[in-house]
């Protein structure tokens, strides 16, 4: 879907005029957002736009995952899709085992006074998204049955994760 149309759908649902007294915009230019620029200036760049050219630009997803944040969520990406190998699904069990394993260290290490710093609180947030994501990848390639994501990350004998 096209942002134009993605917003063309929103509109549908919300008062465009409530949207532009909301952000001190027109309503003509709401109502541009939602048209398909073909180059012959009807259209308007859309804030939607705007953030995939600055996530192209910048290639930094925290973007993303503020926006995801602000609405309630996360952000998880997903994994590359390729040819299905199965053996490789012990090890990325285990890494999830893992990445628990590693939040819960955070979390006892956290309220072992039984307090939580900010600090503390941020670092059991980031252990938090990390699992988030590392089981996410995990279940898309099961959902898939392709599993060479999870082939590609394995670590060489000898080697770290």
């Amino acid at each position: 879907m096209q942002s134009h149309e993605l917003l063309r759908e929103v509109l549908q649902n919300t008062s465009a005029k409530q949207v532009a007294a909301d952000l001190n915009l027109s309503l003509s230019m709401i109502y541009k957002w939602a048209e398909q620029d073909d180059g012959d200036g009807s259209g308007a760049v859309n804030p939607l736009d705007r953030i995939e050219q600055l996530l192209k630009s910048t290639n930094d997803r925290r973007l993303v995952q503020w926006i995801c944040e602000r609405a309630g969520g996360f952000f998880i990406l997903n994994p590359k899709q390729n040819n299905p190998h199965p053996d490789y699904l012990i090890p990325a069990t285990n890494e999830i085992v893992q990445e628990f394993a590693d939040l819960l260290a955070v979390i006892a290490s956290a309220a072992g006074d039984n307090e939580i710093s900010p600090a503390e609180a941020k670092k059991i947030r980031a252990r938090w998204e990390e699992l988030k994501s590392v089981t996410e990848g995990f279940v898309a390639c099961c959902e898939n049955g392709n599993f060479t994501p999870l082939k590609d990350k394995q670590p060489s004998i000898g080697g770290t994760r």
